[in-house]
């Protein structure tokens, strides 16, 4: 129907004319009350970004000394983030003569891999930037 029809029925029934598709041939139109639409639209919009999951990247920091129930501390936490879905970027600070025993950083990121080998999958390997040693683990 041509345009001028249409827009007669949409002012008849009280509502607008609205353009669904402007590049199919010939172009395809509604009869519909366009402010309700665009509510139904934001809604819609609304509930995708609602359920979307946005993953985020949680740090652990750890000393090469570390004791074990600070480390079992600190596991627990690890385990409740990849749980959630959240990658982990496990960290290692060495201070002073620390420096000299970088095998003792390593060492702790070894357990932790050991550990999480079920349930993650390591995404960085361990590697050392200035004075840290940092790993980072994300869920499978």
């Amino acid at each position: 129907m041509t345009v001028g029809q249409a827009r007669n029925l949409a002012d008849e029934a009280g509502l607008d004319l609205v353009e669904i598709s402007p590049n199919a041939e010939p172009p395809v139109c509604k009869i519909l009350d366009y402010g309700k639409f665009k509510y139904e639209q934001q809604k819609k919009a609304n509930a995708a970004r609602k359920n979307q999951k946005t993953q985020e990247v949680k740090e652990i920091k750890m000393r090469p000394g570390i004791d074990v129930h600070d480390y079992q501390t600190k596991m627990k936490k690890i385990h409740q983030f990849i749980e959630k879905g959240d990658k982990v970027k496990v960290t290692i600070r060495f201070r002073g003569r620390e420096m000299a025993h970088q095998d003792l950083g390593m060492e702790v990121l070894q357990r932790v891999v050991g550990e999480m080998e079920e349930e993650a999958k390591i995404e960085a390997r361990p590697k050392m930037e200035g004075r840290q040693m940092i790993m980072v683990i994300a869920p499978k």
